[in-house]
C-alpha cells in the first residue's frame, strides 16, 4: 500500500469520541494503511461532544469559508483538523453550527432522532468532498464507514460523476450494526433529488430506515466490507447478489492481512 492515498471517512473515530465498534475500526484500519506507508486522511463531523482544546483541534482557514447549498439553503462550511497523538495522522473535521455544536451526536436529550440529521448527513458528506477537491488530493480508495456517511458513494457517483479529482477513485464502504430505530426525515429523498440526482436512483429511501441508506451505499460502492460479526445478513446477501467483492467480517488478529488482501487484490486488483 506504499505511497497509495486512502480517503476514510466515518462518524466516528478514536480518541475523539468513545470506543465503539465503528469508531476503533475506523482508527485501525487507517493506522494500518499509514503505518504500511499509504497516504490517509480522515473525516468525521465535529460533533459538539468532541473537546477541542484537549485533542487541540485548530480551524484551517483557507479551507474554511465555502457555502455548501443544502435543499436551497447556503450553509458555512468550517473545517478543522487535529493530529491522533503519536500516530502522524490527521483527521479533518467537518463542522457548522447550525449542525454540529449541539452537544450530542445523533439523538436528543430524550433519545430521539434529531429531525435534521438528513441534512446533517448530506451536509457532512458534501463537505468531504468539497473539502477533498480543495486539498487537490486525488484518493485511490475512498472508504465510507458507517450509515451517517452512507450518501457520500451516491454523491460520488452522480452529483460529482463528472469530477477529474475522483475518476479513478475505488469506494469501499463497510457496514456496521450501528443503527438506529424509525427513520431519518421523510423529505431525505426531496432534499436529494434538489442536487439533480435521478429520483429512481433513490426511490429506496421514500423510506429512509437504516438498511435502505446502506443499501444506497452498497449499489454505488465498488466493494463492501462486513465490519461487525452480527451485521444484518440482509445487507450483506445484498451486496453479494451484485456481484461486488465482498469482504465478511474478520477477526481483529487478522484484520490487518485479509484488509490490506482486499485493497490490494479485489479493489485495486489491476495496479498489482
Amino acid at each position: 500500500m506504499k505511497d497509495k492515498r486512502i480517503l476514510y471517512v466515518s462518524s466516528e473515530v478514536v480518541p475523539y469520541l468513545p470506543e465503539t465498534e465503528l469508531a476503533r475500526s475506523s482508527f485501525d484500519i487507517a493506522r494500518m494503511v499509514h503505518g504500511k506507508g499509504g497516504q490517509t486522511r480522515i473525516f468525521m463531523p465535529r460533533f459538539g461532544v468532541i473537546n477541542e482544546r484537549r485533542h487541540q483541534l485548530h480551524e484551517v482557514i483557507r479551507l474554511s469559508g465555502m457555502n455548501l447549498i443544502i435543499n436551497d439553503v447556503d450553509m458555512p462550511l468550517i473545517i478543522k483538523v487535529a493530529s491522533i497523538p503519536k500516530e502522524r495522522m490527521q483527521v479533518y473535521f467537518i463542522d457548522n453550527d447550525e449542525y454540529f455544536k449541539r452537544k450530542a451526536t445523533i439523538k436528543d436529550e430524550k433519545g430521539e432522532l434529531f429531525t435534521d440529521n438528513d441534512e446533517r448527513i448530506i451536509f457532512f458528506i458534501k463537505g468531504v468532498i468539497e473539502t477533498v477537491k480543495k486539498l487537490n488530493w486525488a484518493p485511490d480508495i475512498i472508504h465510507v464507514h458507517g450509515w451517517m456517511a452512507a450518501l457520500l458513494p451516491l454523491y460520488l457517483k452522480e452529483y460529482y460523476k463528472d469530477d477529474a479529482l475522483f475518476s479513478n477513485s475505488k469506494i469501499v464502504t463497510s457496514i456496521y450494526n450501528n443503527g438506529f430505530e424509525g427513520t431519518l426525515n421523510k423529505e431525505l429523498v426531496k432534499k436529494i433529488s434538489f442536487d439533480n440526482i435521478d429520483l429512481e436512483k433513490i426511490d429506496s429511501l421514500k423510506e429512509p430506515n437504516h438498511n435502505n441508506l446502506l443499501k444506497i451505499a452498497i449499489e454505488n460502492s465498488d466493494a463492501v466490507i462486513s465490519g461487525s460479526e452480527d451485521n444484518s445478513e440482509e445487507l450483506i446477501s445484498y451486496a453479494k447478489s451484485l456481484n461486488i467483492p465482498v469482504l465478511d467480517y474478520q477477526s481483529l488478529d487478522n484484520l490487518e492481512d485479509a484488509y490490506l488482501n482486499f485493497y490490494q487484490t479485489e479493489v485495486l486488483p489491476e495496479e498489482n
